[in-house]
C-alpha cells in the first residue's frame, strides 16, 4: 500500500504545492508557481493553501494503472450498499441533481453508485477538460515517440492572447521571477504565456480566455502538422484566408475525437464551441455542448487508468487538475481540507424577465447549471473516490449545496462498510 502511505504523509510534508505542484516549476516552467510559493510563505497576498494542497509532483500518481481487466471499474453495475447510502443523501434536493460516485481505493474492489447518470446537461467549464485532453492528443500526434519534445512545446511555445481572449471575467495570475512581483488581472490581448501556462489558466482559475487560446492552438497543431508552430505571419494568414468551412471540422475533431477514442459516446459528452465571443467567431464550432455524469465518470476512470492519450499525458492532466489555487464549490468543503483534490467546476446561467425576480450570478431562472468533477484522495484513511455532480436548480446559487454534498459524501466514504 505504498500509494496510501504516500498520501498519509501529506500533512507532514513541508514543501508546498499548487494547481501544478510547486516542485514541478522547473519541469513545467509555469511562473505562477513561484508566485504561489511567496503567498504560502506570507511574502505576498493571496490564498494560503490547505494541507491537502501539499503533495509534491512525484506524489501525483494514477490509481488505476496496471490493474487487470477483471479488477477494472464496472460503471454498468452499482454496489447495493453504496447505492443505498448515496440515495439517502438525495431526498429533498431538487430533481435535477444527477450524481455518479466511484470508489477506487488501491487494494480494494471498486464500488459504483449513481442517480441520473445518463442525464445530459450543459457542462459549462467542466468541458475544458476535453480541451486539455485534446491538447495532449495533438502533442502525441506530433511526437508519438518523444515525450520530451511534447514537454518542450508546452514550455517553450509562447502564445499571445490576441482577440481570442475577448471577453472573459476570470482574472489570471501574473508573476515576474526577476522582480519577484505578482498580481492578478483580466486577460488582455497582449498577454504572453507559455502553452503550459495558458493550460494552467484554463483549468485553475478556469479562464475562458485561456480555454479559447489553447483550443485555437490545437487547430494550428492539426493544420500545420510537423510545421507547427507557425510563424506569426503564417498564423495570421491561416486565420485570415482559410475558409471557416475548413476550420470548423478541425475545431470539432481536436476536442471530441479523443473522447470517442476512450469510448465516450457523443450523447455522454460533446463539446461544441470555443469559450469566448471572439473565439467562436474566429474558429466556429458546431452546435452546443453537453455531458452526462456517466460520460464524465468514464473520462475520470480513463484518466486514472492512463488512457487519456497515454500514461504521461494522463498524469500531466491530473497534475494540472490538482486543486490548489483556490478551492470552490464542491472542493471548498472543509471536510476535504486535508485531502488531495483534483477538481474542475463549471456553471452556466441564463435569465428572462420575471415578476419579483432579480437576475443574479449563478441564479438563472431559465437555466442554472452548476457541475463538479472531483478525484479525492483521503489523507488519513487512504481511500480514493471519484465524484461527478451536476445540477440545474433555477433561481438558486447551488454552490453551498454542492459544498454540503461534498461533506456528506466524504463522511459516507470515510466510514468503513
Amino acid at each position: 500500500m505504498l500509494r496510501v502511505a504516500a498520501i498519509a504523509m501529506l500533512v507532514a510534508l513541508s514543501a508546498p504545492a499548487w494547481s501544478y505542484p510547486i516542485d514541478g516549476y522547473e519541469y513545467s516552467g509555469i511562473r505562477r508557481l513561484e508566485f504561489q510559493q511567496q503567498i504560502q510563505a506570507g511574502l505576498a497576498k493571496g490564498n494560503v493553501l490547505p494541507p491537502g494542497a501539499l503533495l509534491s509532483i512525484d506524489q501525483v500518481q494514477l490509481n488505476l494503472v496496471d490493474i487487470s481487466a477483471a479488477d477494472a471499474p464496472d460503471l454498468a453495475r452499482t454496489d447495493p450498499a453504496l447505492q443505498a447510502k448515496l440515495e439517502a443523501l438525495l431526498p429533498g434536493r431538487d430533481a435535477s441533481y444527477a450524481v455518479a460516485l466511484l470508489e477506487i481505493t488501491p487494494g480494494q474492489s471498486s464500488r459504483y453508485a449513481a442517480r441520473g447518470a445518463q442525464r445530459a446537461m450543459v457542462p459549462g467549464s467542466v468541458g475544458k477538460l476535453a480541451v486539455a485532453g485534446g491538447l495532449f492528443a495533438e502533442l502525441a500526434r506530433l511526437y508519438p515517440d518523444d515525450i520530451e519534445k511534447r514537454r518542450t512545446v508546452l514550455r517553450e511555445r509562447m502564445v499571445r492572447g490576441g482577440k481570442w481572449v475577448i471577453s472573459d471575467h476570470h482574472t489570471i495570475p501574473h508573476f515576474d521571477p526577476a522582480s519577484g512581483k505578482g498580481h492578478r488581472a483580466l486577460p488582455t490581448e497582449n498577454d504572453l504565456f507559455s502553452l503550459y501556462e495558458w493550460t494552467d489558466h484554463m483549468l485553475s482559475p478556469s479562464a475562458n480566455a485561456a480555454a479559447s487560446v489553447v483550443w485555437k492552438e490545437l487547430v494550428l497543431m492539426r493544420a500545420f502538422g510537423d510545421q507547427y508552430p507557425p510563424s506569426a505571419e503564417q498564423e495570421k494568414d491561416y486565420w485570415a484566408n482559410t475558409p471557416k468551412r475548413e476550420i470548423t471540422p478541425i475545431v470539432m475533431s481536436t476536442v471530441n475525437d479523443p473522447l470517442r477514442e476512450i469510448g465516450i459516446a457523443e450523447a455522454d459528452w460533446r463539446l461544441g464551441n470555443l469559450f469566448t465571443r471572439m473565439g467562436k467567431q474566429l474558429a466556429p464550432g458546431g452546435g452546443g455542448s453537453k455531458a452526462s455524469p456517466q460520460g464524465l465518470m468514464q473520462w475520470l476512470v480513463a484518466l486514472e487508468s492512463g488512457t487519456v492519450v497515454d500514461p504521461w499525458s494522463s498524469r500531466e492532466i491530473k497534475r494540472l487538475m490538482y486543486s490548489t489555487e483556490r478551492r470552490i464549490r464542491y472542493a471548498s468543503a472543509p471536510a476535504l481540507a486535508n485531502h488531495a483534490v483534483y477538481f474542475k467546476s463549471g456553471s452556466l446561467y441564463k435569465c428572462k424577465p420575471e415578476p419579483d425576480f432579480k437576475c443574479e450570478k449563478y441564479k438563472g431562472n431559465v437555466e442554472n447549471y452548476m457541475n463538479s468533477v472531483a478525484i479525492v484522495e483521503q489523507a488519513e484513511q487512504g481511500r480514493v473516490y471519484l465524484v461527478v455532480l451536476m445540477s440545474n436548480v433555477l433561481r438558486k446559487n447551488s454552490a453551498v449545496d454542492h459544498q454540503t454534498l461534498a461533506a456528506q459524501i466524504e463522511k459516507l466514504m470515510a466510514v468503513p462498510d
